[in-house]
């Protein structure tokens, strides 16, 4: 018996411009089935202006082409509070037994503190996650993947760590941070086997500054070596977990929650406010 799985705190929907195949309600569904207590779409609010190679725009689906200015860069739309919230009230009503939270993914937060602030001034979200997914690049921004085809892979990681370690101490604007392990999911095959021990300095040095602040690390279920970042986070300060999916459709909801749980009970972690949250015991 698995007993309750945790709170999803970082779910995409409809709403975020990424998730072609997003669904709050199936989402929700699927959340319910899961026996999960919450969830939460934390939908993207993206200010970066990515520049996309001509080979890169080839191989983009048809609505991200769509997205590409005169200028060669690529503007995500703006975030459609409006029609979002409709959506978590609807779903709030056809699912009462789950409690469902608004929330906002902020791309590069401490690049665009005006938008950031607006953005969060005008809205009451529920949970923030704050998230690097692009770097500077020789005068234009690149989404981080992009940079393995002409920067060496281990570089591009250590890179996105700086950038993220710039984010978490120049911006309060979140209050979780996300996926730090996001460029390793693109990992080149042609790099060799990838092992976190390798950016351990860089990434005890994210963990130090978060847990400095108080802030929450989110478990990201696609990481490679969770339960070594759980270690660092707690060898580091940090007390506070969030799990999150970064699902993009209903079928990724909790995935990977039931290892994810052992392992973060393993590391002395146990969930607090019914499961939403969960913090040192």
């Amino acid at each position: 018996m698995l007993g309750v799985l945790p709170a999803d705190n970082h779910v995409h929907s409809e709403w975020s411009w990424d998730a072609l195949g997003g669904s709050m309600m199936r989402s929700c569904a699927a959340a319910a089935a899961l026996g999960l207590r919450a969830i939460a779409f934390t939908e993207h609010a993206d200010f970066t202006r990515w520049t996309i190679p001509p080979q890169g725009v080839a191989t983009m689906p048809a609505e991200f082409q769509a997205m590409i200015g005169d200028d060669g860069r690529f503007y995500a739309p703006a975030f459609d509070h409006a029609g979002y919230a409709e959506s978590i009230e609807r779903c709030r009503a056809a699912f009462p037994g789950l409690r469902i939270r608004s929330g906002v993914e902020l791309g590069e937060p401490h690049w665009h503190a005006d938008a950031a602030r607006d953005l969060l001034a005008r809205y009451p979200f529920d949970r923030v996650v704050g998230s690097v997914h692009s770097l500077a690049d020789r005068g234009v921004f690149a989404v981080v993947d992009r940079l393995y085809g002409t920067t060496e892979p281990h570089d591009v990681v250590r890179r996105y760590l700086t950038e993220v370690l710039r984010m978490v101490q120049d911006t309060g604007a979140f209050a979780i941070l996300g996926h730090v392990d996001y460029p390793l999911r693109a990992w080149p095959q042609s790099a060799g086997t990838m092992a976190v021990a390798a950016f351990e300095e860089e990434l005890r040095a994210v963990l130090t500054a978060l847990a400095g602040t108080g802030r929450i690390f989110e478990l990201n279920t696609r990481l490679a070596e969770p339960f070594t970042l759980l270690r660092w986070w707690r060898d580091s300060g940090g007390r506070w977990l969030s799990f999150g999916s970064d699902a993009h459709g209903p079928a990724e909801v909790a995935h990977n929650f039931a290892v994810a749980k052992a392992m973060a009970e393993a590391a002395g972690f146990r969930p607090v406010d019914d499961q939403e949250l969960w913090g040192l015991a």
